[in-house]
């Protein structure tokens, strides 16, 4: 068994990255930790999610927008926050627009959700104690 401490980074391709950039820093409050570049030209960009967890922007991605939903590949990122209506409060207050509203969803926590300019769907989840993934992580936490 392979052992993982946790997920470094979720890596995405953009068609404009100062658009995506706006919108992951000033937007949603992430920095930037620092650019790689090749050849001359921006080659990605890594912004903070946390101390361990990035989002990796490489530009240039072809195409209008991320795949939709039901297509093969990567689908959305979530991400925990502590307080679901603070959020949604700060989104308001930033210009982003949910585009699926606050609802309890189906393993008990709260969600909502949002889209960077490129498409890529984003949840934003706030975890509940009696969740179903709270109950799984006190069962692995007992055996």
């Amino acid at each position: 068994m392979l052992t993982v401490s946790s997920i470094a980074h979720v890596a995405i391709r953009v068609k404009d990255a100062a658009r995506t950039l706006d919108f992951y820093t000033n937007k949603l409050g992430f920095s930037e930790m620092m650019r790689l570049d090749r050849d001359g030209r921006l080659w990605l960009v890594y912004l903070r999610i946390t101390d361990d967890q990035f989002l990796e922007v490489f530009p240039d991605g072809e195409g209008e927008r991320a795949a939709e939903r039901e297509a093969v590949g990567y689908n959305h990122m979530c991400l925990s926050v502590p307080d679901i209506d603070q959020t949604l409060r700060e989104l308001e207050a930033s210009g982003v627009p949910l585009i699926r509203p606050k609802v309890l969803g189906a393993d008990g926590n709260w969600q909502a959700w949002i889209e960077d300019p490129d498409g890529h769907r984003i949840e934003l989840m706030q975890m509940a104690p009696d969740s179903m993934q709270a109950a799984a992580i006190a069962r692995l936490k007992r055996a």
